[in-house]
């Protein structure tokens, strides 16, 4: 009886660190991946606001920043597709071959002082085609994409 509520409580806790690697940003939510923006830490989930004309708006429980739209210097997307070998490892079968496809935008600007800075965002997969016609059509930069898939996935 008791190696059953060992095993069970083991199983309970694999599948919530499954669901944990497993996830993605979804929805209106985001995540600032890194870059020289200091007074939000890296790997940050927080909101992608697109609404403001003038400027992109990044907030969330431990900071936030703006980027006017007409300092943007470069746009870069892809999809980043890595295998879950550790979590297949201990988990399942099932997710070394699953893909887990997370999609990144690159915005590279200028400063109020005329320095080059940049951020690297993850954007949920819903949203992706339509936070970077946004972009493009409010600074008048053109994404470049790091594959054709990556492209394909925004573009049909």
């Amino acid at each position: 009886m008791q190696t059953r509520k060992i095993t069970a409580a083991c199983l309970v806790l694999i599948w919530s660190i499954e669901l944990t690697l497993l996830a993605a940003v979804r929805g209106e939510e985001g995540m600032y991946v890194g870059g020289t923006i200091t007074n939000v830490p890296e790997a940050t989930e927080g909101r992608i606001d697109t609404k403001n004309e003038e400027k992109l708006i990044f907030n969330s429980d431990k900071g936030g920043f703006e980027i006017p739209y007409k300092s943007i210097t470069s746009l870069e997307y892809g999809e980043k597709a890595g295998r879950r070998v550790g979590v297949a490892i201990v988990i399942t079968v099932w997710a070394l071959f699953s893909k887990k496809r997370k999609h990144f935008l690159t915005v590279g600007y200028t400063d109020k002082d005329n320095k080059p800075q940049g951020v690297v965002l993850e954007i949920p997969k819903g949203r992706a085609k339509s936070v970077i016609t946004i972009i493009e059509a409010r600074s008048g930069k053109k994404v470049e994409y790091e594959s054709n898939e990556a492209k394909e996935h925004v573009h049909g």
